[in-house]
Order: structure tokens, then C-alpha cells, then sequence
């Protein structure tokens, strides 16, 4: 379950980036890219976010995570990069 945990915070975290990269690039060139990027990337990461979630609260409990770590882990999903440095710094011994 670990490898699909961190398979899906790699993605949640790419895709955070590309929406971003979305919002701020794209739409600031006024182009009608962004309106037809919009809804396919906003849906794919809102699912990866679920996702990404509730695989940590699975893993709290089975690999008993105490609430400051499963907090940061949670928190770290909605940084940029936050997943990225949650996949060098916790999961890495697991």
C-alpha cells in the first residue's frame, strides 16, 4: 500500500503543479487553452487529492502514525512540492 501511496502523492503533486502552471501561465496570456485545460486537469487533481487523503488515513492507522505526522502529511497536499517533500522526509524509512 506504501508504493501506491507514494505513487499517487508523485502524481497529486504533479498535478497540483500543472494546474498552477495553468492558472497562472496560461491565463495570463488570455488564451483559450486555459478554458478547455480547466475542467480535465481540475477534476484529475481534485481525484488524485481524494485519493491522496484517504490513503493517509489508511496509513495512519496501519502504520501508526501519531497526529503531528499524519497532520503534515495531510497539509503537505495542498503546498506545492509539499508532497514531494513529504515522499524525501517520511516515507523514506517506511
Amino acid at each position: 500500500m506504501i508504493k501506491i501511496f507514494k505513487i499517487v502523492a508523485l502524481l497529486e503533486g504533479v498535478s497540483l503543479l500543472v494546474l498552477f502552471s495553468n492558472m497562472l501561465v496560461t491565463k495570463n496570456l488570455n488564451l483559450e487553452l486555459y478554458k478547455t485545460l480547466l475542467f480535465p486537469i481540475g477534476i484529475t487533481h481534485g481525484i488524485l487529492f481524494l485519493l491522496y487523503i484517504a490513503l493517509a488515513t489508511l496509513l495512519k492507522f496501519e502504520l501508526n502514525w501519531n497526529f503531528k505526522k499524519y497532520f503534515i502529511i495531510c497539509i503537505s497536499s495542498v503546498l506545492p512540492f509539499g508532497t514531494f517533500y513529504v515522499e524525501k522526509k517520511y516515507l523514506k524509512e517506511v
